[in-house]
């Protein structure tokens, strides 16, 4: 069983902003109130000197011995002053707002534009940026930035750069910005901006080609018929006129060169309809991102295509997306998969093919992807006359399973390091 340290390490912090809320309105966050006061009126070179601070005050506990604890009681000098001169630094009419994207990829940077306005009536000399304590999947880049200087009535705007490793809507905490005390040892009172929202959307497999399985279902007329987009029907060529053509449809050229009214004829559009289905049944944590990962690139595979897209995400609940054609962009299909979470029990084939009866009806066909060893999710679908692919990721890339047509098994190294999937 892997397990995940950084997780691990923040066990006892509450990962949700909902979650932060009650901590700190609780009995236990309540208490801890004063540490966190001090935790945000020193710099982090403040810290070191308090941490510092506290294990010279260990070895001047015996003051008829030794003479450390003159050195103590300098350096908690410094401290005390700059915690009461802090009072005389603050920002009270300044804004921070921060801009930043709707969505990042896993494991890309984030880029946080903090934007701090000084509304006071005088210039503000070395204003700290300060970003709020990130998640465990999150992490800062750099040092915190800074301001010089800051004039009155003026705007300034640095960067922050963060990662984050884990899928999912993110909701942090305000950014802050104050003004350094001399010594650079505490800061004046922040000043907050409102909290930020964004969500972190999987990694695009890279699907270097994808194979139509053979056997797609047709209709009278052609492919199921999935969107007729007003008049813009494909023309198959011109006619006489007949009455109760609409006199738009008249050829002008045609008309003169035949001499009698001609009319352009048109055929309605066909398309086909693809189904993309992620099984999120249980699977290791690697395996089941990697399955994400995969779903994402085909998608944004088919997606280049005249294809409309139905992306189906299979579970206890079921999650449905149309993409294609203008009913949808890629960017809504990653949103979608950005919050798949895997079912921690299994489902039941049965209960699977339910959920899917209602659209395989209009599918022309169906990708399955899984972390299954075996699929009869895929198997089922092909006995309704549907045709279907499998792709099964596996942490191990094994031979597919006998007696399982169309199904290719991929391992979980070769989506994560972004080889290219000939599917």
């Amino acid at each position: 069983m892997d397990i995940n340290f950084a997780r691990l390490n923040h066990i006892l912090l509450p990962n949700t902003k909902a979650g932060r809320d009650r901590f700190r309105n609780g009995l236990l966050g309540k208490a801890l109130s004063p540490l966190t006061w001090l935790y945000d009126a020193l710099t982090d070179e403040g810290r070191v000197l308090l941490v510092g601070s506290t294990i010279v005050g260990l070895f001047a506990v015996d003051v008829q011995s030794t003479q450390v604890y003159i050195l103590w009681s300098a350096i908690a000098g410094v401290l005390i002053a700059s915690l009461l001169i802090r009072r005389f630094f603050r920002m009270p009419d300044a804004e921070v707002t921060v801009s930043i994207p709707r969505r990042v990829t896993v494991g890309d940077p984030l880029r946080f534009a903090v934007n701090v306005r000084n509304g006071t009536q005088r210039d503000v000399e070395s204003v700290r940026v300060r970003g709020p304590f990130l998640p465990w999947d999150g992490v800062w880049e750099g040092r915190s930035p800074g301001i010089p200087h800051l004039p009155m009535g003026e705007t300034r705007t640095v960067e922050v750069i963060a990662r984050f490793s884990s899928r999912g809507e993110h909701h942090l905490d305000p950014f802050g910005a104050c003004a350094l005390v001399p010594l650079g040892i505490a800061v004046g009172k922040s000043v907050w901006s409102p909290g930020v929202k964004f969500l972190v959307v999987p990694k695009i497999a890279n699907v270097a080609r994808l194979s139509m399985p053979m056997g797609q279902r047709h209709q009278p007329g052609g492919v199921a018929l999935a969107s007729k987009t007003g008049e813009s029907m494909d023309l198959l060529g011109v006619r006489p006129y007949r009455p109760g053509d609409p006199v738009k449809h008249l050829h002008a050229r045609s008309s003169a060169r035949a001499g009698v009214p001609v009319v352009r004829e048109y055929q309605e559009e066909y398309f086909s309809r693809v189904g993309v289905v992620l099984d999120n049944g249980p699977a290791p944590e690697a395996a089941f991102e990697a399955a994400v990962s995969l779903t994402a690139g085909v998608v944004a595979r088919l997606s280049r295509g005249e294809a409309l897209i139905d992306l189906l995400v299979l579970g206890t609940k079921l999650y449905d997306l149309t993409i294609g054609r203008h009913l949808g962009f890629l960017e809504q299909a990653l949103d979608l998969l950005a919050i798949a979470e895997m079912s921690k029990k299994p489902v039941s084939t049965e209960d699977l093919l339910a959920q899917l009866a209602p659209h395989l009806s209009r599918l022309s066909c169906v990708f399955v992807v899984t972390t299954e060893a075996t699929s009869t999710l895929a198997e089922e679908i092909r006995r309704r006359g549907v045709a279907c692919s499998t792709f099964i990721v596996r942490p191990e890339k094994n031979p597919p399973p006998a007696n399982a047509p169309s199904t290719t098994v991929l391992s979980v190294a070769s989506v994560e390091k972004g080889e290219a999937l000939p599917l």
